[in-house]
């Protein structure tokens, strides 16, 4: 059985205060892209898995479809299957990659071992997955609190958009992106200013609270977001922690590649 976890941008973000757990509650967007990864799952007589495209240099029993299949397992008393995980979506690059393999997996597993768990459950378990990991559930735009993981559905359409996304050759860890961040709990709410704005008018309203401590590790991907402006977009941000950017156009600019060099991943 095979799907295909994509990945998300997020629409904003602020870091409202930071937890006594060390975590930070924040305030952001959820926003579903095209952009996947390729996740296989079939029964086999021993675990295994096999990776291919990406190397994302980690050890199996680390990667969230791993964690997924064994929390499932202990529960339900899983055979043993053989996965082959095929990344696409880079890692360390904000776009939640490695935590929609991690709900995807869930939802795959319930599927083909007819579980009936219904989507509260599957949310459940992907919290002890990661923060990120209940949005790809549902996986419809939505507005997330907490540290990522209290969600409620928002009505967001950029189909008439095209979307650009632009990322460097390295990551950015989380863990450094909130490293010298400035909680802020008075900015504008991200809800409201999605609801009443239209694209066009994002520029100077919706801000990713994370881009100034990440742009000054790398001042690089500031310069990709002033050149997405350059080429026309109607707005440029940061997308979550990582070191990926992302441009909404009304129509897609020619050739955008031309203005990136070629180790740079770039998705149209």
């Amino acid at each position: 059985m095979i799907v295909f976890p994509n990945a998300k941008i997020n629409l904003g973000l602020n870091v409202v205060e930071k937890r006594s757990d060390g975590y930070h509650n924040i305030e952001t967007v959820f926003y579903p892209i095209s952009l996947c990864d390729g996740l296989d799952v079939v029964e086999s007589d021993r675990f295994e898995f096999t990776l291919s495209g990406m190397d994302i240099q980690a050890n199996p029993e680390n990667n969230l479809v791993t964690k997924a299949y064994i929390l499932l397992k202990k529960e339900f008393g899983l055979p043993p299957i053989k996965i082959h995980l095929h990344k696409v979506i880079p890692v360390g690059a904000g776009l939640g990659g490695g935590s929609s393999d991690g709900a995807f997996m869930l939802k795959l597993l319930n599927e083909l071992y007819g579980l009936r768990l219904e989507i509260g459950q599957l949310e459940k378990y992907a919290s002890i997955l990661g923060s990120d990991c209940p949005f790809f559930i549902r996986n419809n735009p939505a507005y997330a609190t907490g540290v990522g993981d209290i969600l409620t559905s928002v009505k967001i359409d950029l189909s008439e958009y095209s979307t650009i996304l632009i990322k460097p050759p390295y990551s950015v860890s989380t863990a450094d992106a909130y490293k010298n961040v400035v909680p802020s709990s008075e900015k504008n709410s991200i809800f409201n200013i999605l609801m009443d704005s239209p694209v066009s008018k994002w520029k100077n309203k919706l801000e990713n609270g994370l881009e100034n401590p990440v742009f000054k590790m790398f001042p690089e991907i500031k310069l990709i977001k002033e050149k997405l402006y350059e080429l026309g977009a109607l707005y440029a941000s940061m997308s979550g922690s990582g070191s990926s950017v992302f441009g909404i156009f009304s129509s897609r600019p020619d050739n955008p590649g031309l203005y990136f060099p070629n180790n740079y991943f770039i998705y149209l």
